[in-house]
């Protein structure tokens, strides 16, 4: 199965909300509270973390706990492209925690690439961030900033090639 994934609400928007969702045959959505995104920032920040990573980094937890529980049903996901340049570094990010608990996930699997307005990913994202649906989990701070449970898998030692 093919999903698309679409954010309302920029991370970076720190008095806002924000919403992950995925759509097609199967939807899901997730909300980050304003609160919760300031909360993350800060602490990321008091690691070192600066500029645009901070971002990049929440967006990439905050996608990794939109799509864990549905791996197994998914073949292809493509992610609306949030940070215009950066889509290896995105991309990168979620498969390293992704591979904590699925080691063998392909990375071809994964796309980023603008998927538009009409796409069912946007509408479930909007419609979340206006309310007008409910989001199926509400994130913490914990689940943004903790890596996933599992060992550390070790990778084949070949570059990271996967296109975005």
């Amino acid at each position: 199965m093919h999903i698309e994934v679409d954010q309302s609400g920029k991370i970076e928007q720190t008095n806002k909300d924000t919403v992950l969702a995925f759509s097609n045959e199967i939807s899901y959505a997730v909300l980050i509270p304003a609160r919760v995104k300031r909360e993350a920032i800060n602490l990321l920040r008091a690691t070192g973390k600066r500029g645009k990573n901070v971002y990049m980094l929440l967006f990439a937890a905050a996608l990794y706990q939109l799509l864990k529980d549905h791996l197994d049903q998914v073949d292809l996901i493509t992610i609306d492209i949030e940070y215009e340049g950066n889509e290896q570094g995105v991309k990168l990010m979620l498969l390293n925690l992704i591979w904590r608990n699925h080691p063998a996930y392909p990375a071809a699997s994964i796309t980023l690439r603008h998927i538009g307005k009409k796409s069912p990913a946007h509408k479930k994202a909007l419609a979340t961030y206006r309310g007008v649906a409910k989001a199926d989990r509400t994130l913490k701070v914990e689940e943004l900033l903790a890596p996933p449970v599992g060992k550390k898998q070790k990778r084949s030692g070949k570059p990271f090639r996967g296109g975005p």
